[in-house]
């Protein structure tokens, strides 16, 4: 018997940093996915990716391993999972990925959700989606310090997803039709570096950043009603708004503003960082022009098209 289980990867639309304060925020799944196949192992429990070049054997009672190649990554996602959730009887667990770790889509996050539901299929668990979201919320906090519940609640449930002010977590009704594109550099950001910078900044300057912040939260109500209106170059128009905000915030860096420049030159109606910044991603919105955006992004540096996703984590098991 084998279990697979999927779950997509993530992108923010809007609302970086100001989430933080209490505002609004908007997220979507992408048709980029993390596969987990599992099964029985004969002695060992193992974990191994040819995606990522890695393999190691697992001491999950112990939350330990013993790498036999490449380098652990996102190893301790797993050993948490198993750790607190599988009674320890060895299994086999093969990951593929096509989200690029480090690139702002949440792979962890992911990855996180299809192992949880292929475990508790192959254990003969009744759960849902729900559950699924709470559990992986739990993993990632426990091996993270402190974690957003919207990434998993994302890749669990699929779709684009508005967070409210009082934190109710919606999903549109309507799809985005738009292509997107990310370009992600090879520096990655340090989320929670970014986070402690930008409330440095605003204790120092609360009377010029406090309305930045809630500015942005504005300018996600704007995408909110930009998306069910399905006015995708509004929601261009929006980003671009955005990204001179962020920017203002000093979450920007230069390799991500050549991104940001380039992409709108090569035809993209908005684009902006995707995520904390201070490397990483940015997202660039193309009801027209993708392969002139993804070309542009690809010379310097690292794209791939996306598509917001529906789908949401699904699991299946073969005899």
């Amino acid at each position: 018997m084998e279990i697979i289980a999927s779950a997509p990867g993530k992108t923010i639309l809007f609302g970086e940093h100001a989430v933080v304060y209490g505002e609004p925020a908007i997220a979507g799944a992408v048709n980029k996915r993390a596969t987990i196949r599992l099964k029985e192992a004969s002695d060992v429990s193992i974990f191994k990716s040819n995606d990522l070049g890695f393999e190691a054997e697992l001491d999950t009672v112990a939350k330990r391993y013993r790498l036999k190649k490449g380098k652990p990554g996102i190893i301790k996602y797993i050993l948490e999972i198993l750790h607190k959730c599988h009674d320890h009887s060895p299994i086999e667990l093969d990951l593929s990925l096509d989200i690029p770790i480090g690139s702002g889509l949440g792979s962890s996050a992911a990855v996180t959700v299809a192992t949880l539901a292929a475990l508790f299929k192959y254990q003969r668990k009744k759960f849902n989606k729900s559950f699924i979201a709470k559990k992986a919320h739990e993993i990632e906090n426990n091996v993270q310090g402190v974690a957003s519940p919207l990434d998993t609640r994302v890749s669990t449930f699929g779709g684009l997803i508005y967070l409210s002010k009082d934190k109710k977590i919606s999903k549109f009704d309507t799809n985005l039709k738009s292509s997107f594109v990310i370009g992600y550099t090879s520096k990655r950001g340090n989320t929670g570096r970014m986070v402690k910078s930008v409330k440095s900044l605003k204790n120092r300057n609360p009377m010029v950043v406090n309305p930045i912040i809630k500015t942005i939260g504005k300018i996600t109500d704007e995408a909110k009603i930009a998306i069910i209106k399905k006015q995708e170059f509004k929601l261009g128009e929006l980003m671009n708004i955005n990204q001179g905000l962020l920017d203002s915030l000093g979450v920007n860096t230069n390799e991500l503003s050549r991104m940001v420049y380039l992409a709108r030159k090569a035809g993209a109606s908005g684009s902006k960082i995707t995520g904390a910044g201070g490397g990483g991603s940015i997202i660039a919105c193309c009801p027209r022009n993708q392969d002139r955006v993804f070309k542009a992004l690809s010379y310097h540096d690292n794209a791939i098209k996306v598509n917001f996703s529906n789908r949401g984590v699904f699991v299946k098991e073969i005899r």
